[in-house]
């Protein structure tokens, strides 16, 4: 097994860059936990821990040693960017090249990012961040879009922009650290359902259709149905979605 330790940045009492409505802590984990689910439902050699899994603040020396003590194989911290530029960038820590072993890898990374998140590419960049020089293990940290160019602060709002930076990062990771495919893992994706209030019918609507929805996206239930044996969930866009061949998380 492969073990990816996933950083979103922030949280709890520290919100990060906050701008145009947002803040960057809500923005990062929304991506980290997105990277989680896909590498856990398509992959069958990733393992993954998070520094985070909601509102809370680790601090910088916690998240690296619960990667350090977990035996992490790469790390990976999630940000997004303040300060007047637009666009994505990352970095790794300052002594190392980008020919070395953490070099290549976050180049692969970056590629599959800046395919996917429609932002201008800033560049492959260093810093001494605590982050990248107190881990034992490779480390990358991206720096998705600056929360304060109204633009990129657009895109951070959209579930679907999240989603394919999540996809973006998973690439990479993939390309990077020699990750497998689960089985019939290609025609799999992720939806979660909002739970509203359920009703439950004794006839159900066989004129039910299955809306077309993208991956990752978060509705809410306003109704379940069971259509030919198969469990429907109706949303509250007034669309069907069905359990199979889709994953659904119920939240």
């Amino acid at each position: 097994m492969v073990k990816i330790y996933v950083d979103p940045g922030h949280g709890g009492s520290d919100p990060g860059a906050v701008a145009n409505g947002i803040q960057e802590k809500n923005v990062v984990l929304a991506i980290g936990t997105s990277i989680r689910d896909i590498l856990q439902l398509e992959y069958e050699n990733a393992e993954v821990r998070m520094s985070r899994t909601g509102d809370t603040f680790p601090s910088l020396s916690q998240r690296t040693n619960d990667a350090n003590a977990w035996g992490a194989d790469f790390f990976l911290s999630i940000h997004v960017n303040a300060g007047g530029g637009t666009g994505y960038e990352d970095y790794i820590y300052t002594t190392l090249s980008d020919s070395s072993a953490t070099g290549v890898m976050r180049a692969r990374i970056h590629e599959e990012v800046m395919k996917l998140n429609g932002m201008s590419d800033r560049g492959r960049k260093k810093a001494n961040f605590h982050v990248l020089r107190e881990t034992a293990m490779p480390a990358v940290l991206t720096e998705n879009g600056f929360i304060d160019n109204s633009a990129d602060a657009a895109k951070m709002k959209s579930n679907s922009w999240i989603q394919d930076v999540a996809r973006g990062h998973v690439n990479g990771l993939e390309r990077a650290l020699g990750l497998r495919k689960k089985s019939g893992s290609g025609s799999t994706f992720l939806i979660r359902v909002k739970v509203a209030s359920l009703y439950y019918y004794d006839a159900p609507d066989w004129n039910a259709r299955a809306g077309t929805v993208s991956q990752g996206e978060v509705f809410t239930v306003v109704e379940t149905l069971t259509v030919n044996g198969s469990t429907m969930y109706r949303l509250k866009s007034g669309n069907y979605i069905t359990a199979n061949p889709q994953y659904v998380e119920i939240i």
